[in-house]
C-alpha cells in the first residue's frame, strides 16, 4: 500500500519482507468494558473529549498516519493483530511510539460505535487549521453552511480535497467535521486539506472577504447557470443545507449567485452532489484551455458539447 511505502521511508512501518507475526509487537490484551481507556474512547465518539478524534477502521488510522496526525493510543481486535494487513499497520503504530492495546471482540464492540465493530479503532490529536494554506492559494474554498448531517459534511470534505479546492469551511450550525461519521464520511481528507469551523456564517464568510475571495452563494433558481459564470477568479463557494438553503442575507449580499439547472419538480440537489458539481466546474475553468475573445483581451471558456446542453 501507498501508505506504507511512505511510512517505510519515514522509519514508521516495517519493510514489506518482514513476517508479519515478527512485525506485530506483543501488547497488552483488555477483557473489561467497564476499562479507563475504553471509556475514553466512548466518551471521544460522543464529542465529550475536547480536541480528541474517534479513528473508526484501518484506512482512517492509516491515513492519519500518513497526514502526520498525532495517534494517541489504537485498539486493536485481539483475534486480528497477527493477520498481515493489521500485524503492519500495528507495527507503524508502535514504530511511531503509539499506546497499542489488544481487546476481546466484546471490548472492541463496546470501545468501536459503528454497528459491526472495525478491527481497529484509534484516538488521535485534532490538527490545528492552517488558515495561510486555506485562504492563500487560487483554487476555490467550498463554505458548508448548516449542513447537520455528519455524513453529508464527511462526503462534502472528501470531495473538496478529489476537486483540488484549498479547503472547507463548516458553519452556521454545520456539523463537526472532525466527529467520528464525518471522519468516515470523508474517507481520511480532512487530514490532507485544511478544514476550518465557524459557529456564524457571517464570520466565515467576512474572513474569506478580508483575505481577498469573492462570494459564490449557490441557489436552487435564479442564479447564473453554472457554466456560464466565471470561476476561475479566487471564490469561496456557499452551500447551504438541502431543507433551508442560504439565508437571504447572504444570497443578496454575494458577489456572484450560482444555480445548477435542475428538470422540473426537483426542488434542490443534495449538498455533497452540488459541491461536486461546482468545484469540478471550478477546476475544469481553471485547467481548461482558453482562446482570446476578439478585440476584447479577455479569455472565454470553452465547454465540451455535453456542458453546451445542460438540463432545461
Amino acid at each position: 500500500m501507498l501508505f506504507f511505502e511512505r511510512a517505510r521511508a519515514r522509519g514508521l512501518a516495517p519493510s514489506s519482507r518482514c513476517d508479519p507475526s515478527e512485525a506485530a509487537p506483543d501488547v497488552e490484551t483488555i477483557t473489561s468494558r467497564r476499562n479507563a481507556l475504553i471509556a475514553r474512547f466512548r466518551a471521544a465518539a460522543r464529542g465529550r473529549e475536547a480536541n480528541v478524534l474517534l479513528l473508526d477502521g484501518p484506512h482512517l488510522v492509516e491515513s492519519a498516519l500518513g497526514a502526520g496526525v498525532r495517534v494517541t493510543a489504537a485498539l486493536v481486535a485481539a483475534d486480528r493483530a497477527n493477520r498481515p494487513d493489521m500485524a503492519r499497520l500495528v507495527a507503524a503504530l508502535h514504530a511511531a511510539g503509539v499506546h497499542l492495546v489488544a481487546a476481546t471482540a466484546p471490548v472492541m464492540d463496546a470501545a468501536s460505535p459503528v454497528r459491526s465493530a472495525s478491527p481497529i479503532v484509534a484516538l488521535a490529536e485534532r490538527p490545528p487549521v492552517d488558515e495561510d494554506r486555506l485562504y492563500g492559494g487560487a483554487a476555490p474554498i467550498l463554505i458548508a453552511a448548516s449542513v447537520q448531517d455528519p455524513g453529508n459534511l464527511g462526503a462534502i470534505v472528501r470531495v473538496a480535497h478529489a476537486a483540488g479546492a484549498a479547503g472547507v469551511v463548516a458553519a452556521d450550525g454545520a456539523a463537526d467535521p472532525f466527529g467520528w461519521k464525518a471522519l468516515r464520511g470523508s474517507m481520511g481528507s480532512v487530514f490532507h486539506l485544511p478544514v476550518a469551523v465557524r459557529a456564524r456564517l457571517e464570520d466565515a464568510v467576512r474572513t474569506a472577504r478580508s483575505r481577498g475571495w469573492r462570494i459564490a452563494a449557490a441557489v436552487p433558481r435564479g442564479g447564473t447557470p453554472y457554466l456560464e459564470a466565471d470561476l476561475r477568479e479566487r471564490t469561496a463557494i456557499v452551500i447551504g443545507s438541502e431543507g433551508s438553503g442560504l439565508p437571504d442575507r447572504l444570497v443578496e449580499s454575494a458577489d456572484l449567485r450560482l444555480t445548477i439547472p435542475m428538470a422540473p419538480g426537483v426542488e434542490s440537489l443534495n449538498a455533497a452532489v452540488a459541491a461536486a458539481i461546482l468545484l469540478y466546474e471550478a477546476r475544469r475553468q481553471r485547467t481548461a484551455r482558453s482562446s482570446p475573445e476578439r478585440g476584447a483581451g479577455a479569455t472565454r471558456i470553452i465547454p465540451t458539447r455535453e456542458q453546451r446542453f445542460p438540463i432545461s
